[in-house]
């Protein structure tokens, strides 16, 4: 996981990590495995002390403790070998999961299939199940310098795509495979302009044929439809959970927020993570009012400001908000040394320090631009909370801007009716962010409907349901 981790550097400039910072992450994982144990082993013991005075039930729970990897329930270091095998399976998996989240949580939505199909492919071809010439081919697509000519019954392959053909009979598994397609030319035909080939019945020749046998076909005859396939594969051995990410929830990274890591969101149209930042920095009794909670968006002339109250939060414990520091590239390295500074005066940053920091990616032309210091990237916690590109996950992410305490709201007036008209308006939104590829087209302007934009439309439902009943 590491090792891939530290390869996404070639695909955006935000992707970097340190050892440390995975090191953390690892830790973490462990403790979730050891908790759920500890959890199932009090259960156990629960239900042990319930069947006390049941010979049969005692009798039962003495065989089953040494299956569940302690030995009369004193040695809880003392593991059989298949409940070894269990535990290390139940680290392997939860590892591999944080690791994968934590990575997920800072990129960018054109990456995320890109990372979770690395991951896919890297842990199965160590476990054997997916030969490595294979994989090449599938990622190099080789067309054959020189194709043999088309039969009448095959002109419907365009030439790029027969020497691609081609290309796959290279592969053992295909390697009568230009033959097959010009003995079974119709159905060969059919299935090239079905509109979901991946999903669509094979060939006679190829039904029985593995998904990742099928994607590399697609990868050969329908390339634009590959996508989908390696949706369907990395669902079919990682899990959804894998593809489908829940929505952003800032208090679920309040706990591995501490005085070292700081936090960098990365900024896009329509999303603003300052109010999330303002409301977890109230409920840790840091606010503005007091001085508690610093916030400077940065610009020409902020610079001292910034190095002053950089200094002042971490002898203090104060909270501290930079914005925009992709507009201070200079600056920033500054602030690199500055950083260092805090943590290594004498005792080093005070225990309830916090720092925060937001800038836009860098230009989709220009991926690779160094805009913040490499050692902030390795070491922050990166959020990337961007608008999903589907629809259903857009709508989840505009449903989780709604807390109970709407809903609550809602029974004060028209309660059904708020729920439905809210349904209603989180599918408008999400259908809005579904288009912003258009631009402005079908508009008069541009504008970037954001979060804001939509908590602001759910209190004027509640307004126009309250004034009339």
């Amino acid at each position: 996981m590491f090792f891939l981790m530290n390869e996404l550097y070639k695909i955006h400039s935000f992707y970097k990590y340190s050892l440390d910072a995975f090191i953390i992450v690892i830790k973490r994982a462990i403790q979730l495995v050891a908790d759920r144990y500890e959890a199932e082993r009090k259960a156990a013991e629960g239900e042990k002390e319930d069947g006390d005075g049941e010979e049969g039930e005692d009798g039962a729970a003495a065989e089953e403790a040494p299956e569940e990897g302690e030995e009369g329930g004193e040695n809880k270091l003392e593991l059989t070998p298949r409940s070894l095998a269990k535990r290390v399976d139940a680290l392997t998996e939860s590892i591999t999961y944080e690791g994968f989240n934590f990575t997920r949580r800072g990129t960018l939505e054109d990456h995320k299939l890109t990372f979770t199909t690395m991951l896919t492919f890297k842990i199965l071809i160590r476990q054997g199940k997916i030969n490595q010439d294979e994989y090449n081919a599938l990622i190099k697509r080789e067309l054959h310098p020189e194709p043999p000519m088309q039969a009448e019954n095959v002109k419907f392959l365009p030439e790029q795509v027969w020497a691609a053909v081609k290309g796959l009979e290279s592969l053992k598994i295909f390697e009568n495979l230009i033959s097959t397609i010009e003995g079974e030319a119709l159905m060969w035909r059919k299935w090239y302009g079905e509109e979901k080939p991946e999903s669509c019945e094979m060939p006679k020749s190829m039904r029985n044929i593995s998904l990742f046998h099928r994607c590399l076909l697609l990868r050969a005859m329908r390339p634009d439809r590959l996508t989908y396939a390696l949706i369907e594969f990395c669902t079919e051995n990682m899990g959804i959970e894998y593809l489908e990410q829940p929505p952003f929830d800032i208090d679920k990274v309040v706990p591995e927020m501490n005085k070292v890591t700081p936090t960098f969101f990365v900024l896009f149209p329509g999303v603003n993570p300052v109010p999330d930042v303002e409301r977890i920095a109230r409920e840790a009794g840091k606010t503005e009012a007091d001085g508690t909670f610093i916030y400077i968006s940065m610009g020409q002339g902020q610079e001292k400001k910034a190095d002053l109250a950089l200094a002042d939060a971490g002898k203090t414990g104060k909270w501290a908000l930079f914005a925009n520091v992709h507009l201070m590239r200079d600056w920033m390295k500054i602030f690199e040394r500055n950083y260092e500074i805090v943590h290594e005066q004498e005792g080093g940053a005070h225990e309830e320090f916090r720092c925060f920091l937001t800038s836009e990616p860098p230009p989709a032309l220009a991926p690779l631009i160094e805009m913040i210091p490499e050692s902030i990237l390795q070491k922050s916690l990166k959020i990337a909370n961007e608008a999903p590109r589907d629809l259903k996950s857009n709508i989840k992410r505009a449903f989780s801007k709604f807390p109970q305490e709407d809903f609550d709201k809602a029974k004060t007036h028209k309660e059904n009716e708020f729920k439905a008209l809210l349904f209603g308006l989180c599918m408008y939104h999400s259908l809005i962010l579904g288009r912003k590829k258009f631009g402005a087209q079908g508009w008069s302007r541009n504008y970037d409907f954001n979060d804001g934009d939509l908590r602001i439309c759910g209190n004027i439902l509640h307004n126009y349901l309250t004034k009339y009943p």
